[in-house]
């Protein structure tokens, strides 16, 4: 057994040993078992090796559909189970190639059981910080699905996959109804954000390597100091700056600074998400990505995903660049019905919550709750043509005096521009304009090396950092 991803002739299958009993004593199962090896030329449904890919050292779970349709048994399990564990003992990257109809009837709760098992051993990958890369192959259903096939740090649909928890013919019965041609797809997965590609299986190697070539181990690179500011800017001037329609936006900010993206896509709660969230590589360091756009603002979904790519970068050992240009929170009543207000909070809970360095860069407008979630970090950077506020200024001016024209006064009174938030010490720093890409890929570069490598102590810091803010005065006795 093998997979068109892995290089040719470097497979080596582990001999475990095992085969598979009949832990229920089926009518007929051990002889189906016999047909099933003659047939397909497998002994089971799964077997684990190492191999390479593009070069690349990998530990590997491939499934076999010809046997007994790939179903999961005690057998199968134990072997994903053992090869996630060789891959966290070694620190070759994990890959998964699905095939899977789902549980073994024939063996029944003790095939149940070993949704947990992988799940239990997949933590063995997250302790190690080993990548985990998931391939779903057609079909992908049951508790491969609802287990270990979920829990990837990246996940790529096989083009003509049928993908979901329970097979098409099941939901039929269950239902009563024909199911639509779109469900069950790979396309269905993509648009509801529950898989980060779709791709057709002979690029599905070329997919896997670029995340193994992203995610390769470190060799930083000394970019130096970023340039200091200019002369202080007033609020309106900020404010115009940021509006001006040759402003460069996050994207092509990230993409001329950061290598080697590979973007992450959906919220794996059933949507898409605009903001831009990538694995990259910056002056050598591998890295998470996530920012944000000036003309969206973001919704729950967003936030959502922003938390996915978080634990992503916790499990993962990266450190997170956070890029910032946005208005605020969408303030429809889909999001407020969506729980936009929750997602903001939990956003700020999983920030404070890393054990890697975060450095978060204002390059536009810091638009109020959502915008600080994104970016309370162990070190704030805000460009000297950027801004940060509580609310925009001629909201601000609307509220306090009825009248929108006193915006540019509101502005000021906010103090919202970048030495603004560095005399408050809120910005650990202010970065010389106009932003570009080589400037935010020295700052973060610069700043992610004084930060240092993941710690415990990192939570303490940063909590400690936030908490301080905006205390008041005591009255004196």
């Amino acid at each position: 057994m093998t997979h068109p991803m892995l290089d040719d002739g470097t497979f080596v299958a582990h001999d475990d040993g095992l085969t598979s009993g009949d832990p229920l004593a089926w009518p007929g199962y051990e002889a189906a078992l016999g047909r099933a090896r003659e047939r397909s030329g497998s002994d089971e449904s799964v077997v684990g090796g190492r191999a390479t890919i593009a070069g690349a050292a990998v530990e590997v779970a491939l499934f076999d559909f010809s046997f007994l349709g790939g179903s999961v048994g005690e057998v199968a399990g134990e072997r994903i189970a053992r090869a996630m564990e060789r891959a966290a003992a070694s620190g070759r990257p994990f890959v998964l190639a699905t095939a899977t109809g789902g549980a073994r009837m024939q063996e029944g709760m003790v095939s149940l059981v070993q949704m947990p098992k992988l799940v239990a051993a997949r933590r063995a990958l997250s302790r190690a910080a080993v990548p985990y890369i998931a391939v779903l192959g057609n079909p992908t259903t049951g508790g491969i699905l609802a287990s270990i096939g979920s829990l990837a740090d990246y996940t790529i649909a096989e083009e003509e996959a049928t993908i979901g928890f329970t097979g098409p013919r099941l939901v039929e019965r269950f239902t009563g109804r024909s199911l639509s041609e779109t469900s069950h797809t790979a396309a269905s997965a993509l648009t509801a954000g529950l898989v980060d590609t779709v791709q057709p299986r002979e690029v599905v190697k070329e997919r896997v390597a670029e995340v193994l070539n992203v995610l390769r181990p470190d060799k930083p690179e000394d970019l130096g100091r970023p340039f200091g500011a200019g002369p202080r800017r007033g609020g309106h001037d900020a404010v115009w700056s940021v509006g001006h329609p040759t402003r460069p936006s996050t994207r092509e900010l990230v993409e001329g600074a950061v290598d080697d993206l590979v973007p992450l896509h959906g919220d794996r709660a059933g949507t898409v998400a605009a903001g831009y969230t990538a694995f990259g590589r910056i002056a050598g360091r591998r890295c998470m990505v996530l920012a944000t756009d000036s003309k969206y603002a973001p919704r729950p979904g967003d936030l959502r995903k922003a938390r996915r790519c978080l634990e992503i970068a916790e499990r993962l050992r990266l450190p997170v660049m956070s890029v910032i240009d946005t208005p605020g929170a969408d303030p429809s009543e889909a999001s407020e019905a969506a729980g936009i207000a929750s997602e903001i909070a939990r956003l700020f809970d999983a920030m404070l919550s890393l054990t890697v360095p975060v450095v978060s860069v204002v390059t536009g407008e810091g638009g109020s709750g959502a915008a600080l979630a994104f970016a309370t970090a162990d070190a704030l950077l805000i460009y000297e043509d950027a801004f940060f506020s509580v609310i925009g200024p001629e909201s601000a001016a609307e509220i306090l005096w009825r009248d929108a024209k006193r915006a540019d006064e509101a502005a000021s009174l906010l103090k919202l521009t970048a030495h603004d938030l560095a005399d408050l010490g809120i910005a650990d720093g202010v970065l010389a304009a106009p932003p570009t890409p080589q400037s935010l890929r020295t700052a973060v570069a610069y700043h992610l090396g004084l930060l240092g490598p993941p710690s415990e102590d990192r939570i303490r810091q940063r909590a400690r950092r936030w908490r301080t803010y905006g205390q008041g005065s005591e009255a004196s006795s």
